[in-house]
């Protein structure tokens, strides 16, 4: 793990009013309705202090695992699903750090992506996912669009096109489906983003 990019998101959520930053959602809906495609267990990667767990517990789910290389991201979280306890885990690790020790049914992944600027990380980073999902797992990806911004929160930001997402993930992934998306942030501001959903190829690992 990266002690600097760890204590840099440790600051973002130790310091701000997690319902103001950027990527807050009040209920992650489109999430939810691309992971109804697959059943069973789920990866969320860059888990924050994002909502969707609670959303995927309300849907009935009872194995979610929650990652991100914050610490402080991850206690608020714990905190506010307390009663959860049994039914979501926690992971602390850069998810490149990550050594899984088990398989999921579904990944979930909303602007984690998308800070991996160099192309070695992104291919790490399919791999990864490849070998984390069990076979014709489900991967649900969001990265800023061709037209979403260039940093986010002091770091660079690469841009994705569904094009650009269907040959990273090629051969260990078939596209099923992509779409261009529009975020609206707390205060306002428009932020494109690209989602697609694969399929992992059952011979990719």
């Amino acid at each position: 793990m990266s002690d600097d990019s760890a204590d840099h998101w440790d600051a973002v959520f130790a310091s701000r009013d997690l319902d103001t930053v950027s990527w807050f959602e009040e209920t992650p809906t489109h999430s939810l309705e691309l992971l109804r495609q697959q059943p069973g267990s789920v990866i969320d990667i860059g888990a924050g202090a994002s909502r969707l767990p609670d959303a995927l517990l309300t849907d009935g789910r009872d194995d979610i695992t929650v990652l991100d290389i914050s610490h402080e991201a991850l206690a608020v979280t714990r905190e506010r699903l307390g009663s959860a306890e049994g039914r979501v885990a926690y992971v602390v690790s850069d998810v490149l750090a990550w050594q899984p020790a088990r398989t999921y049914d579904a990944w979930h992944d909303r602007a984690v992506l998308h800070f991996l600027t160099a192309p070695a990380d992104q291919a790490a980073y399919v791999d990864l996912a490849a070998r984390t999902l069990s076979p014709d797992g489900l991967l649900v990806l969001a990265t800023f669009g061709p037209d979403g911004p260039t940093s986010c929160s002091g770091l660079p930001t690469v841009r994705h096109s569904a094009d650009d997402l269907a040959a990273l993930l090629t051969p260990a992934f078939t596209l099923t489906h992509a779409e261009t998306l529009l975020h609206r942030t707390p205060a306002r501001a428009e932020q494109q983003f690209t989602w697609v959903t694969a399929r992992r190829t059952n011979d990719s690992h």
